[in-house]
């Protein structure tokens, strides 16, 4: 999957050993650097032939009225996007007044590297000049943890063998999302077709120019962002270093401002400029304060002198990886990979702060920069178990949007809050609401990552003060959602069920449906939870339960309706398959035939008509194995097996987030091999583009799961009910994988070979818990031994529709499978290739 000669394995470093634009856009995401707040992306300082010349900020967007073809009540009204910001990592090298240009350049020797040990992007090459000058460049390109708002570029040129004048034009450059005062896109960059997952882009000027001055080799460009209001300023400082003679020259106009330092250059002897640069955004301060706060990190930068701020971001990085790493026994090529993915989440989410964690960090456009459920199901284990107040910071952003999910609630007629699908400022983004506002499940997401935080950590001051907030307002929202309905008319509690209906679940493959199961089992989840907070509040806090009630006008009533809705909620199932639907009526649609669609038709969003997809069996993602995942405890193993053998042959994977999702249930299930492809298809789906659209940013929630499906899935971790519990499944070929969790404080290495899991506890309370149903308790600074019988269960292969051959429904009929075309479909065939069930209507006649 991946030219190893140009991107050779290294277990720290991201390394690649020669240069080209062809993947200009794959290299750019996968070099980035960021911290959750600021990102740059892995442009070239030349500053030109660049896929996206990217800059991003977290929250930092602009808004526009969505023009519905079609308008109705209750529509998203507001888009969002986020705003490319000024760039800053322009560095461009001139040798007897020749640029380095990529394209025509007699590049000599190249490396760039991404030090995930020292977070910095390093890039050294030899280029030789059209008169024969051999030019050494070397540029480090730093966004620190430490310091939220400061980035570090350094550019060392040195003449070999010859004297020369040498020219380093430093800039900062408005771009405005356009190429900029040079131009240049990497060869063979076609004009983008249709493709929802990319940026909504905008037709007017978004950044309007406020204050931009320079005083000395300081430099300041402010802007009011047009629509949203929001305000940034970028300042930054040049440092030259440099025994040759030289001048320094300046330019500032509202987009553009330049430091050009004109060398007169001695063979062998290196020039350095270094550029400080703060980025600073708010939601309207004026423009005055802001350039304020970026003078004072940039002084505080220069009195700590810039080697301590290398230093700084080593140390930080070193307690990141002692808290975070997992390591793999014996294969470096994943060992890369997974610390790829976990340097991923850290640059996501480190410094996101009051923020959410965009879907591509601030790596990318993609996805306008919005939040999604993604933050909640795949990113806050990961930031709950190894840095809890990252988990914190994400979940009270939620809590900050309670306001605009309450409005949102009671505009589609509910009590309660409903969270957007996709946002940044806490309004619905999304105009398509069939696949978008028609996903209540992510109330239950939320407040699922909030119970899971709370059980890591033991923080009940959080959830007494902000959380039980969310737990009550998403509660009340399933409430008025959901119906009652009774054989006997009579809503008396016996026989009553509580039904869900016009929602769409995780699958964007089949939408507005009844009873989906995967919303209804986190529905039941979030409705017990609420209740059970609610009154342990009133145990064990009464003022802050009072408090509470008071501020939520809750009616002391309200949790036992919650209960009583949660017992009787309808979780479908189907006698005739031995199965879960996926929802009431999933079962009677025909099912889509993967096996025989052309690979050229994939994804499928890309190729056919919503209508079309809506109408088969087929999903984009994984939906019921990710509530068997999700909620565990409410399943039984056989039911697993059922439900993943029925739905893995009509998952697609067209979703980055579905893979993690099959490689923990194929691991718990006995799908051994295929839940290591599964696992493989996860960690490289951007180091290898196998989705074609890592140009676009970092697939932050797959980077999640990656971290999960090596700890939940192979380390076979669960906490249901708060007790931690372990069932491992470490692959044959794997010597040993080890992990670091953090129980309500105390720190669990943990190691898995092939005969025993090995707990050692940190300092901190003992903590119990349980290795395939048998319990222990390792106390601080202790170490525990439990042996394993094996890796559970093992089946070979993987399933296939041929299993689906003679399955009948409940009504009688047979199952049949097709590819919808208007030539051909494909029935379902045994192994001899005899045909089995019926034709598909419609498209077989």
């Amino acid at each position: 999957m991946i030219d190893r000669g140009r991107f050779p394995v290294d277990e720290w470093r991201l390394v690649e050993t020669e240069g080209s634009l062809d993947d200009a856009g794959v290299t750019e995401t996968l070099f980035s650097v960021g911290n959750g707040y600021l990102g740059l992306r892995g442009n070239h300082p030349e500053g030109r032939f660049a896929h996206e010349s990217g800059t991003f900020i977290n929250g930092f967007h602009e808004t526009f009225p969505i023009r519905h073809a079609e308008q109705a009540y209750g529509f998203a009204e507001v888009g969002q996007t986020i705003v490319n910001a000024p760039d800053a990592k322009v560095m461009r090298v001139y040798v007897d007044d020749e640029p380095l240009s990529f394209d025509v350049a007699d590049v000599r020797e190249y490396e760039r590297v991404l030090d995930m040990r020292e977070g910095v992007l390093r890039r050294r090459l030899q280029w030789c000049t059209p008169s024969g000058k051999l030019v050494e460049l070397e540029d480090e390109r730093l966004v620190s943890f430490d310091e939220k708002h400061l980035a570090v570029l350094r550019m060392t040129v040195t003449v070999l063998n010859s004297d020369a004048p040498v020219t380093i034009s430093c800039q900062l450059i408005n771009r405005q999302d356009g190429e900029g005062i040079y131009g240049g896109r990497p060869p063979g960059k076609a004009k983008a077709g249709f493709d929802p997952r990319k940026q909504d882009k905008l037709e007017d000027r978004v950044l309007q120019p406020l204050e931009y001055w320079q005083d000395g080799d300081r430099t300041a460009l402010s802007y009011r962002v047009a629509e949203s209001g929001m305000t940034l300023a970028v300042v930054a400082d040049h440092l030259i270093d440099t025994e040759n003679d030289y001048t320094a020259r300046r330019l500032i106009e509202p987009d553009i401002a330049k430091n050009v330092f004109r060398v007169q250059a001695k063979a062998g002897v290196p020039t350095t400029v270094t550029k400080l640069v703060s980025y600073h955004t708010s939601r309207g301060v004026p423009a005055g304060e802001i350039i304020d706060r970026c003078r004072r990190t940039l002084d505080r930068a220069q009195s700590q002198g810039v080697g301590a701020v290398f230093a700084r971001q080593r140390s930080w990085l070193d307690a990141f990886w002692e808290r975070s790493d997992v390591v793999i026994g014996g294969h470096p090529d994943l060992q890369q990979a997974t610390r790829w993915c976990l340097f991923q989440l850290a640059q996501a989410a480190a410094r996101a702060d009051g923020q959410g964690v965009p879907a591509k960090g601030v790596t990318g456009s993609g996805y306008s920069g919005h939040y999604f459920w993604d933050t909640e199901i795949y990113v806050l284990p990961f930031l709950a178990y190894t840095t809890p107040l990252w988990a914190r910071n994400a979940l009270r952003m939620r809590y900050l949007m309670l306001p605009a999910a309450r409005k949102r609630a009671h505009q589609l007629n509910e009590a309660g809050a409903l969270f957007p699908w996709r946002t940044i400022n806490g309004e619905e983004a999304s105009a398509y609401y069939a696949a978008g506002t028609a996903q209540y499940h992510i109330n239950a997401d939320v407040a699922f990552a909030l119970a899971k935080y709370v059980r890591a950590t033991g923080d009940v001051d959080f959830l007494d003060s902000e959380g039980v907030d969310i737990a009550v307002d998403t509660a009340r929202l399933w409430a008025t959602l959901g119906f009652w309905r009774s054989s006997d008319g009579v809503h008396d509690g016996d026989g009553d069920s509580f039904h869900i209906h016009g929602v769409t679940g995780p699958d964007e493959y089949t939408t507005v449906v009844n009873d989906n199961l995967f919303t209804n089992v986190m529905a039941r989840f979030n409705l017990r939870f609420a209740a059970r907070t609610v009154r342990e509040m009133e145990e064990a806090d009464f003022d802050a339960y009072t408090r509470m009630v008071e501020r939520l006008n809750l009616d002391p009533s309200e949790p036992e309706l919650w209960d009583r809705a949660a017992d009787a909620m309808h979780i479908p199932h189907s006698d005739a398959l031995g199965i879960h639907p996926q929802d009431s009526v999933f079962l009677e649609r025909e099912i889509w035939d993967l096996e025989h669609t052309p690979a050229d038709q994939r994804p499928l969003l890309l190729h056919f008509h919503p209508l079309v997809i809506y109408r088969y069996q087929v999903l984009k993602q994984a939906d019921v194995v990710l509530a068997l995942f999700l909620q565990g405890n409410h399943f039984t193993a056989g039911e697993k097996l059922a439900d993943f053998e029925y739905y893995d042959p009509l998952t697609t994977g067209d979703s980055t987030l579905s893979a993690v999702v099959q490689a923990i249930l194929a691991a718990e299930v006995g799908y051994q091999d295929l839940a290591l492809e599964y696992f493989r298809e996860s960690i490289f789906v951007d180091l290898a583009d196998l989705h074609n659209n890592a140009a676009d940013g970092v697939h932050v929630a797959s980077a999640g799961g990656v971290w999960t499906a090596l700890v939940s899935g192979f380390g076979g971790m669960r906490d249901h009910f708060g007790d931690l519990t372990f069932d491992p499944r470490l692959p044959a070929a794997w010597p040993s994988l080890s992990y670091v969790l953090h129980w309500h404080g105390t720190r669990l290495n943990i190691t898995l070979t092939a005969d025993a899991m090995t707990v050692e506890a940190g300092e901190g309370d003992p903590v119990d818990f349980s290795v395939r149903g048998v319990g222990y308790s390792v106390h601080g600074g202790s170490t525990v031994v439990a042996p394993l019988d094996g890796q559970g269960p093992i089946i070979p292969g993987k399933p296939s529709i041929r299993q689906f051959a003679d399955a009948r429904r409940e009504d009688g009929s047979l199952l049949s499978a097709s590819v919808p075309t208007v030539t051909a479909s494909i029935p379902i065939v045994t192994d001899d290739a005899e045909t089995v069930g019926e034709p598909s209507m419609g498209v077989d006649a």
